[in-house]
């Protein structure tokens, strides 16, 4: 069958609801929070129109959300569910009895800073809190790759055994309308065929136990063989991207996108939305005669170390914008991408730039003020300081 996309004009959050009812998704348990809600109430449209088997699963709190996946997908079942912020960080412990477990439930966050004091917009930390807790995590720029990270992501986390997570920006995407392609429901399932559990609590008549007691004599083979799964990922992350690529002509075969690298004198690393305005300001800033580029993290879990190498071993400068902050250390890419490059002999100079904290808006202008103190650091060669909060009142 020949792809012809369909195209519809949807916000990102119902482009997520949209990809799991193309993705056949058997189970769905989740609690509203602002701004998740509208993906839930979408699938529960979809239900009650009689678009979709899906069995959905009332709860009365994120964490209990969790454990109903993890309850259904250890039966076989393809589960999906979506929360934001605070709930996500109700989910923190299940989040590790999903990975441990080995259960691969696709779950949308919908970035939403965390609180005190109460915010509904957007921020990284709730997501990259989680980044310990053995879930993939891909973060999506449009409402295009909220879609299609969806799809991909049920590949993936079927094929290595490990939770993943898509996320998105509230607002700028969640609710914000775009044209979303969407596929075909016969060449979804071409790409997507139905799941093979690697076990089933429903096989009655091969009874065991999972998630019991491990002595100290063999729980420490059981996080290897998770950590071993993070890292398999990686070229099934690759292989699943470049056959998405083949089939829909939308190629997601690196972890990190990137353009201008090969004459660039410094480049910009980001996640999610905020690298949109950024790509927009680097055709601009080229224009001008800067010598710049960008490298997006779509993956920041499993990280992408190989390929940052690659980037960092090319450029003078990494300018990386932050929306989100380890408090008592520093930006958490910022922190990530240094000690990945640490021991590799690559050395930029690399500046974090911690911006849009609670959704503060970040634009063009703001993306060349930044090109422009990072065209002086590579010019000087001396970095003024390793972080700077960019967007403090003064």
């Amino acid at each position: 069958m020949e792809y012809k996309p369909i195209k519809k004009v949807v916000s990102g959050n119902y482009a997520a609801a949209y990809a799991a009812l193309h993705a056949r998704v058997q189970v769905v348990a989740a609690y509203p929070i602002t701004p998740q809600t509208s993906i839930i109430e979408k699938i529960a449209e979809f239900i009650a129109n009689g678009l979709a088997d899906i069995q959905y699963i009332p709860v009365e709190s994120e964490h209990s959300a969790m454990a109903a996946c993890i309850g259904a997908s250890a039966t076989g079942a393809r589960v999906f569910t979506a929360t934001s912020a605070q709930g996500l960080a109700l989910m923190h412990e299940m989040l590790h009895w999903a990975s441990g477990a080995r259960l691969p439930i696709v779950m949308v966050d919908v970035n939403r800073a965390m609180a005190p004091p109460w915010s509904v917009w957007d921020d990284q930390t709730d997501s990259l809190a989680q980044r310990d807790t053995g879930w993939m995590q891909f973060y999506a720029e449009n409402n295009q790759e909220v879609y299609d990270g969806v799809l991909m992501a049920y590949k993936i986390a079927e094929t290595v055994n490990l939770p993943a997570m898509i996320i998105e920006s509230a607002f700028i995407l969640s609710h914000t309308y775009d044209i979303v392609e969407m596929i075909p429901q016969e060449l979804v399932d071409e790409f997507l065929p139905p799941r093979k559990p690697l076990y089933s609590l429903a096989n009655f008549d091969e009874p065991f136990a999972v998630g019991g007691l491990a002595t100290p004599n063999d729980y420490y083979e059981f996080r290897y063989k998770i950590a071993k799964a993070m890292e398999e990922a990686k070229k099934i992350i690759k292989e699943v991207g470049r056959e998405f690529g083949e089939r829909f002509g939308r190629d997601y075969s690196e972890m990190i996108e990137k353009a201008y690298i090969d004459d660039a004198d410094f480049v910009f690393m980001g996640m999610g939305s905020l690298m949109g305005t950024v790509k927009e300001a680097v055709d601009l800033l080229r224009k001008e005669g800067y010598k710049v580029g960008y490298a997006k993290v779509r993956w920041f879990r499993p990280f992408p170390k190989e390929e940052l190498m690659e980037i960092a071993e090319s450029v003078k400068g990494i300018a990386v914008l932050d929306r989100n902050f380890s408090f008592g250390q520093e930006g958490i890419l910022f922190n990530e991408a240094k000690g990945s490059l640490y021991n590799t002999g690559a050395r930029p100079i690399m500046k974090d730039y911690i911006v849009g904290l609670g959704g503060r808006d970040f634009t063009v202008k703001d993306v060349k003020a930044i090109a422009e103190d990072m065209k002086k650091i590579i010019e000087s060669g001396k970095l003024d300081r390793e972080v700077e909060w960019y967007h403090l009142k003064r």
